[in-house]
């Protein structure tokens, strides 16, 4: 025990978590009367900052317009607006440039873009795609998409027992000389943070281009595209504390320069004929149609929040209650934790409760308020490769605390006992 309260006095040294849960409205709710929420359900997505909130209140009350062509105030401070978030995404992540930063729906529609632009223009029957068995549907199925398409062949990096990817096998399948690789940089099931400095600078020597998905790492952890050396990174707002409906697609420009255009539309154009079209300038002929003006500013707004605390703190905080939370689960007679120990790993445990059904698990743990996700977690494959159908999942973010953790034990000792 004295343990558990060095770590909590050392930690609050650095970032006051008390004082971040104040800045979100949604952790005051008591889900019914007398039961007070706990959040564990950040990996899928994260709660909002009243300071994101209020930004995109602001908007919609002041400054409302579409974007790019009014010349009146309204469209030109939300002009303003947007490209001031597209500014503070590329300082975010070290881009090089500020027309680097393609702003999408999401990670998935991130991925999509690329593999529809880039993979259709670039790949030919017979080429390889490395891929793993640990990746999110997201990062599988644009590829099977387009491998049907194109003739294309798809390989996967092994994950070993206990959660890691196997790099010897990379190793192997880099031999082959693949024309992508394209992995995540953490699981959103095994929370394993793989070596992808490692994995980028080997799969470049092969002559492969690399696409990170950064949706569960970029939210946590300090990313710089420019340091990693990586091609394609793919992240959504609404897992950092922004909101739904907007993501990034980073792309070093020489490969957006010569991609050709995702979507038709509005915007994506320098001048239309009746047969034919002129794109526009980077990246703008990649955001067809109205964009997500609020939701950029209120993005902008989250990683001003996640600055402000501080990225590194965020990640260390982080480390020790995932950590924790592992030592306390350990103590649950039937519990398997799938994936590696705390200092290969985010903040995210998956886990399996003998006898019980991971729905059945989830439900019990919302009568005492604590909100966790129950499935397959859009990773079929490695779930067939875990031998489990599905796992209960409990995830954290920089608002959560080692009560929590200790009241998410007590909850499944009492599924335990409801279930004998």
């Amino acid at each position: 025990m004295e343990r558990d309260i060095y770590m909590r006095a050392n930690h609050l040294k650095v970032i006051s978590v008390e004082k971040i849960r104040a800045d979100f409205p949604i952790l005051q709710r008591e889900v019914r009367p007398g039961v007070k929420l706990v959040y564990l359900d950040s990996t899928a997505t994260a709660q909002k900052p009243l300071a994101v909130i209020e930004a995109m209140d602001k908007y919609y009350r002041w400054s409302n317009a579409n974007i790019h062509r009014g010349v009146h105030t309204l469209g030109e401070e939300a002009t303003a607006l947007y490209e001031a978030a597209r500014q503070r995404v590329a300082r975010f992540i070290n881009a090089r440039k500020t027309r680097e930063i393609v702003f999408t729906r999401n990670t998935t529609e991130a991925i999509n873009l690329v593999a529809y632009s880039w993979g259709r223009s670039q790949l030919h029957p017979g080429d390889l795609i490395v891929l793993t068995e640990m990746e999110h549907h997201s990062n599988l199925v644009p590829w099977q998409i387009l491998g049907a398409e194109k003739g294309l062949r798809l390989e996967f990096v092994p994950v070993t027992d206990d959660g890691y990817l196997d790099l010897i096998a990379y190793q192997q399948l880099l031999e082959q000389r693949p024309r992508l690789v394209a992995f995540t940089h953490m699981s959103n099931v095994l929370g394993t943070i793989n070596p992808v400095t490692q994995m980028i600078e080997l799969a470049h020597q092969a002559g492969a281009m690399v696409l990170l998905d950064g949706a569960q790492s970029v939210p946590h952890l300090r990313v710089d595209v420019q340091a990693l050396g990586v091609d394609f990174l793919a992240f959504s707002a609404h897992k950092m504390l922004g909101p739904t409906g907007i993501g990034v697609l980073y792309a070093r420009e020489d490969l957006l320069e010569h991609m050709p255009p995702f979507l038709g539309g509005g915007d994506m154009i320098k001048k239309v004929q009746l047969r034919s079209f002129v794109p526009n300038e980077i990246p703008y002929k990649f955001e067809a149609g109205t964009p997500a003006i609020a939701e950029a500013v209120g993005f902008a707004a989250a990683i001003d929040y996640l600055e402000n605390v501080g990225m590194e703190a965020i990640a260390a905080y982080e480390h020790e209650l995932v950590a924790y939370a592992l030592e306390r689960l350990a103590t649950i007679p039937g519990l398997k934790v799938f994936g590696p120990p705390a200092e290969h790993r985010g903040g995210v445990v998956s886990f399996s409760i003998e006898g019980v059904h991971p729905h059945d698990v989830a439900q019990i743990l919302d009568r005492e308020g604590i909100a966790v996700r129950a499935g397959h977690h859009c990773a079929m494959p490695l779930h067939e490769k875990l031998g489990v159908a599905a796992t209960t999942r409990a995830s954290f973010y920089l608002y959560n605390t080692f009560d929590e953790v200790d009241r998410l034990v007590e909850a499944l000792q009492k599924v335990q006992t409801i279930f004998g």
